[in-house]
């Protein structure tokens, strides 16, 4: 056989991966990938209970059961005063991933350019590449990771077909505010651009702030496909359950690629999730409330630690500034951190574009959506150090 020709060769395994890798491998506690250590709501897996038992087991729709549709333009419209069509403008996806590279691959094409901000989560970048697209990475300005738009508007061109946004944000918990929707509408308006947001922690918004979602601003909605996460929203991250919501001419192109993705989602859940979305609309409005007190505990139990902390915004992650502690980059910092001092934490560096890597980079990624005894043990080693 011929030398094979990666179309991705500088991409290697996920940061996530190396790192649980590297803690399972050190029986080290992981808060580095973002995942949960307490269940789902026991109502909610009853529900899955009940519908694998009553025959919800072949191929749901292409789109998804009408139920769950359903109920998602119901809670959209509830929560962001948007009103969704069920029928053309939701399609459910095996998680937020593949719903964000079927955005991609359905609107972007070869020599199109697509925005992405850094630190970014680390999917856009070669979902663009596949496309045959070029991402413009634009870096986030610190210590509050804010966007930079008069940077954004000096790279905007007639190649410019996509921009994506993440809010809240992972890695850093960052939120855009009224005033940034607003820049991003002037900065669009009369272009074809088209954005893609990621908001798959909408319900993890801390100390008063509200999420604006994209849903949320009328002349943005038309031009938006909007991504969420059930997987996140109810402590099921290995469900991998997420879905879409875009205008039926953006649907109608996204789901060209979705059919042949993955085509359909396991369906027992969908029926589970569209009971329980009926049901318990309270577990999703609550779950500001629920993360901030965790994210509140966790700062306070690190307060004696050497670790420098700005309270995250959103999301279930924290940054810490370690340089009180190491001149070490951070990859090697949180690979000495797992296996020497057993907690596993991300590196920030490892989600910039090259050239936009910081000249010392000392922030690293906890998770703190994790149960009291954990944030507990993780302090204490913590501390320690």
């Amino acid at each position: 056989m011929d030398t094979l020709h990666s179309k991705l060769p500088n991409v290697g395994t996920t940061i996530f991966t190396v790192m649980s890798q590297l803690a399972q491998t050190h029986n080290a506690l992981n808060l580095s990938q973002g995942f949960p250590d307490f269940p789902a709501p026991p109502e909610l897996l009853e529900r899955i209970n009940h519908h694998l038992h009553n025959g919800h087991n072949q191929y749901a729709p292409m789109a998804g059961i009408l139920e769950l549709r359903e109920q998602i333009a119901a809670k959209t419209l509830a929560t962001y005063q948007h009103k969704t069509d069920p029928d053309t403008e939701v399609t459910i996806t095996s998680g937020a991933t593949s719903a964000l590279f079927c955005a991609i691959e359905a609107f972007v094409h070869p020599g199109d350019e697509a925005i992405i901000f850094d630190p970014a989560y680390d999917s856009y970048d070669p979902a663009i590449r596949l496309a045959g697209g070029f991402p413009v990475h634009i870096p986030l300005v610190t210590p509050d990771f804010h966007i930079d738009w008069d940077q954004v508007a000096s790279v905007i061109n007639k190649n410019t077909r996509m921009i994506i946004i993440n809010s809240p944000h992972n890695p850093t918990g960052a939120v855009l505010s009224k005033e940034d929707i607003a820049t991003l509408a002037r900065l669009t308006r009369d272009t074809n651009i088209i954005l893609l947001s990621d908001e798959v922690y909408e319900h993890m918004v801390f100390d008063g702030q509200c999420h604006e979602s994209l849903l949320s601003h009328t002349e943005l909605a038309t031009r938006s496909l909007v991504i969420s996460s059930f997987g996140k929203t109810y402590h099921a991250t290995g469900w991998k359950i997420g879905y879409c919501i875009a205008p039926s001419a953006l649907m109608k192109e996204f789901r060209r690629i979705h059919q042949y993705v993955q085509f359909c989602v396991v369906t027992p859940i969908q029926y589970a999730l569209a009971d329980y979305l009926q049901s318990h609309p309270e577990h999703y409005q609550g779950l500001a409330e629920f993360y901030e007190e965790k994210r509140n505990n966790f700062n306070s139990l690190l307060s004696s630690s050497r670790l420098k902390l700005r309270p995250s915004s959103g999301t279930y992650f924290q940054l810490a500034d370690y340089s009180a502690i190491s001149n070490q980059p951070d990859i090697e910092f949180t690979r000495w951190l797992t296996i020497e001092k057993g907690i596993a934490a991300i590196p920030i560096s490892v989600f910039y574009a090259a050239e936009n890597q910081p000249d010392k980079q000392t922030l690293i990624r906890f998770c703190f959506a994790k149960s009291e005894q954990t944030l507990k043990q993780a302090a204490e080693i913590l501390c320690a150090i």
